[in-house]
């Protein structure tokens, strides 16, 4: 593939992250995350590993301050310094949790630990849990707020560690292996959502995607790259038609772990428009700053796939990215234009700022031609009609499929990538895209009708007629970067659908 348009990265912090099974030794500043109840229960263990020669009022004093934190904002900390100069922060997530919600309070802890991550060069943090699924959920969380893409000149270049333990619950090997994949790729998957489109462009994330290729151990012959003008010569229309204006070439790239023996086979397609202007249809100077998130659901992807392969899963699974950038040139897509498909539809663009659907069709259509899968999943920052749906810490899902609309909402809680199901109902909605000279245009008529499903029902439509696996659907758009930062939403949600 083209790499001469590559940009180097500046010296980036080097985050080394190690997950014990326990409490790990004292590495710097120490933050104990946890309910309050658990905290007070383990209080004497934690203050035991790391203020061995503390006074006797000292435990008393923790206890008090950590009571009363309840009694404050419910982000709120209680600090105290050890007598071996170790600063140890105490932040209690809230002890309850209703039927919709993880029952670790994901959301919290990353919140608890938004002021206190990386502060020093080294730290701790220990998660104050009742079992294995609570560790692995509070790692994840955690890993979206230990940010490791960071461009403040003070921090190019510096070297930093986080030891990440736990109390409450007994981790065996392989439950320390999925904690530090999950907290290792939901950072990646965040970092490649904060890093801007000058450095990370579509050629960017085809090396990045070869690099988890070989890191894995992914053959020659399991690795798909189309890139450029090859892709409007093999009828990738969807994808070259919002890519074509971009500096940088629009690009699929399919990864494919076959293990011997599978069970299933599912392939998982990630948006990846690596900056959305919106096109000739435009977005506003307000509406426009933020969209290098655009690609966080291949991102999600990408790192779910490094997980799953690096924990030995036994689905076979086919990762797809579909990569572009929405730019504006002379050569862009117009309103009223017409693209064939990979599939063989044709699309009436009445909205050049409704493109994410357009790349995803392709890499479904793909998927449905090539793959045999199962399961094809789509995942993608697609609406923003998912946030006005079900907020920024719930993803939608929408599939034809009982089952697994049932084993991704209860997947979802357990690991903290909580997503909330929306109808699927083509015969209610499909209309909504009708074109008077294509076989669908690429916006809804009506704001007002479910777009939120519509959106997602536009790669179901490009699914051919003989497909007999299951079709899912999740739209990420608002849990994927909140408060101006990629969370790595996505990343357990998958691995964990198909360990």
């Amino acid at each position: 593939f083209d790499t001469r348009l590559l940009r180097s990265f500046p010296a980036m912090p080097d985050y080394a992250v190690k997950v014990h099974s326990s409490l790990p030794p004292s590495q710097g500043n120490v933050n104990v995350v946890g309910r309050k109840e658990d905290i007070l229960e383990h209080l004497n263990t934690i203050i035991g590993a790391y203020a061995a020669s503390y006074e006797k009022g000292l435990p008393g004093i923790i206890q008090r301050m950590v009571e009363d934190i309840s009694a404050k904002n419910k982000h709120a900390s209680a600090k105290i310094l050890t007598p071996e100069g170790i600063a140890m922060t105490f932040s209690c997530i809230p002890s309850t949790a209703h039927r919709h919600n993880s029952s670790y309070r994901a959301y919290e802890v990353r919140q608890a630990l938004k002021s206190n991550a990386f502060k020093t060069s080294n730290s701790t943090l220990i998660l104050v849990v009742r079992n294995t699924d609570e560790a692995y959920a509070g790692c994840v969380s955690a890993a979206g707020a230990y940010h490791s893409y960071d461009m403040h000149g003070s921090k190019q270049g510096v070297k930093a560690s986080l030891d990440v333990g736990f109390v409450g619950a007994d981790l065996n090997e392989a439950d320390v292996k999925r904690c530090q994949l999950g907290f290792e790729c939901t950072n990646s998957a965040a970092a490649l959502v904060d890093a801007p489109c000058n450095y990370v462009n579509t050629v960017f994330m085809v090396k990045k995607a070869i690099e988890v290729a070989d890191e894995v151990g992914i053959p020659e012959a399991q690795r798909v790259v189309i890139q450029g003008e090859e892709l409007k010569e093999k009828g990738f229309g969807g994808l070259y038609g919002v890519g074509k204006a971009a500096e940088f070439p629009p690009a699929l790239v399919v990864l494919s772990y076959l293990p011997e023996n599978a069970e299933k086979t599912v392939a998982w397609v990630g948006k990846g428009i690596v900056y959305d202007t919106g096109g000739l249809s435009i977005k506003s100077k307000t509406g426009m700053p933020g969209m290098k998130d655009d690609m966080g659901g291949s991102a999600a992807v990408l790192m779910a796939f490094r997980h799953a392969v690096l924990n030995g899963a036994k689905t076979a699974i086919h990762a797809i990215l579909c990569l572009a950038e929405n730019s504006v040139a002379a050569n862009a897509t117009r309103p009223d234009d017409i693209h064939t498909l990979y599939s063989g539809k044709t699309v009436e663009i009445n909205n050049t700022d409704a493109e994410g659907r357009l790349v995803m069709a392709d890499g479904v259509a793909y998927a449905a031609k090539h793959l045999n899968p199962d399961v094809i999943i789509d995942i993608a920052t697609l609406t923003g009609a998912q946030a006005v749906a079900l907020g920024k810490n719930w993803g939608a899902i929408m599939t034809d499929d009982d089952d697994l609309e049932a084993r991704a909402v209860e997947v979802g809680k357990k690991c903290g990538n909580m997503v909330f199901p929306i109808p699927f109902a083509p015969e209610l909605l499909f209309s909504e895209f009708e074109s008077k000279v294509a076989d669908f245009k690429n916006s809804v008529q009506s704001r007002n009708n479910c777009q939120c499903s519509c959106a997602g029902l536009f790669m179901h439509a490009n699914l051919p007629e003989d497909y007999k696996g299951a079709f899912c659907h999740f739209d990420i758009a608002a849990p994927a970067f909140i408060d101006e930062r990629g969370t790595g939403f996505g990343v357990a949600l998958l691995s964990s659908l198909f360990e």
